[in-house]
């Protein structure tokens, strides 16, 4: 969605532009792109500092094209498909901003874990390096699944982001969670690449908007 935003932006600002400069020849009041210019920036303050971005999210969502929607899902298939085959417990998923903010969660959407994985509950170091290493992988499939299907990703930055925040709460320096975050970009493509059958089929499941409990169970059957 990142082009889509450019995108807009250059209109919008191509449109003010045009109206200033034409304002004189039609009888346009100068008023009008001034007043139109202090509501967007109004608007983007109060977005920015109340909702997080959240609302321009969401208005990036709507005006995404149909391949740009479709990348969207097979991001967070590839998510979707390392979290079953982790056992990673799922709490939902989103593939817009829409439905990330009806869900009460803010960005363009994902698939949800429970939140305290990394808190150790016991004193076995190896399960919780365990856990962190799989929880690598799942934070960077999304990236994987977009490089397996378009050779490229645009999407994944929030992903990064998140898995460099949980790295850095443990001590992780930028260095070792960048190689963190190549390690688990190649072992999600192996994982999608060995199950690309079952991949393809929560794909489908995923854009049909099938409930997390459909979804595990087509890849349950697709698995076996």
């Amino acid at each position: 969605m990142q082009q889509t935003g450019l995108n807009i932006i250059a209109i919008g600002i191509f449109t003010i532009t045009l109206s200033v400069l034409l304002g004189p020849i039609f009888n346009i009041s100068p008023l009008i792109p001034t007043f139109t210019t202090v509501a967007i920036m109004g608007f983007l303050t109060i977005d920015t500092l109340g909702w997080q971005n959240q609302g321009t999210n969401i208005m990036l969502g709507f005006f995404a094209s149909a391949e740009e929607r479709e990348r969207v899902v097979y991001h967070e298939a590839g998510h979707f498909l390392v979290a079953h085959l982790f056992n990673l417990p799922i709490t939902g998923y989103t593939l817009t901003p829409w439905e990330a903010w009806k869900a009460k969660q803010l960005g363009y959407g994902g698939v949800t874990l429970e939140n305290d994985l990394l808190t150790p509950k016991s004193q076995n170091l190896r399960e919780f390096n365990l856990t962190l290493d799989r929880l690598c992988i799942f934070f960077m499939a999304g990236i994987a699944a977009e490089n397996f299907i378009y050779d490229n990703s645009q999407g994944g930055n929030e992903d990064k982001e998140k898995l460099a925040q949980a790295l850095s709460s443990l001590g992780w320096n930028q260095n070792s969670s960048q190689q963190k975050q190549r390690w688990a970009i190649l072992q999600a493509t192996n994982l999608i690449s060995k199950h690309e059958s079952s991949y393809q089929a929560i794909v489908e499941a995923m854009k049909e908007r099938k409930s997390v409990a459909e979804c595990q169970q087509i890849l349950e059957c697709s698995i076996q």
